[in-house]
């Protein structure tokens, strides 16, 4: 795999938590489970969104999620399984530039 094809496999896959348990029980479970190489918890988020016919405001944690394009299906499933909303949000994000010994990183 070439050095630019290498940086194109790279994603950063958003989740949303509803508290920092869920969120970091749902990164280890990740991570154990190689589907991704590194799980970052942010906790302070607030979202505001449009669910069933209402505005929402909630407290959340967002999880950053760094792994490789093929892994992107076989993790949002084990997301949907771990996660207690019902319509998870599971946003993958490609990375375009970095630097060359963090997109070198295999993630196993």
């Amino acid at each position: 795999m070439t050095a630019r094809s290498s940086r194109s496999q790279v994603i950063i896959v958003l989740v949303t938590c509803p508290n920092r348990r869920v969120a970091e029980a749902i990164g280890r479970a990740l991570v154990e489970e190689r589907l991704v190489a590194c799980a970052n918890v942010v906790p302070g988020l607030t979202s505001i969104y449009r669910w069933q016919g209402r505005i929402c405001r909630d407290a959340e944690v967002l999880v950053l999620l760094k792994t490789r394009r093929p892994r992107f299906g076989a993790l949002s499933r084990r997301v949907r399984e771990l996660h207690p909303y019902s319509v998870p949000e599971i946003i993958a994000l490609p990375v375009a530039l970095g630097a060359p010994s963090f997109h070198a990183a295999p993630v196993h």
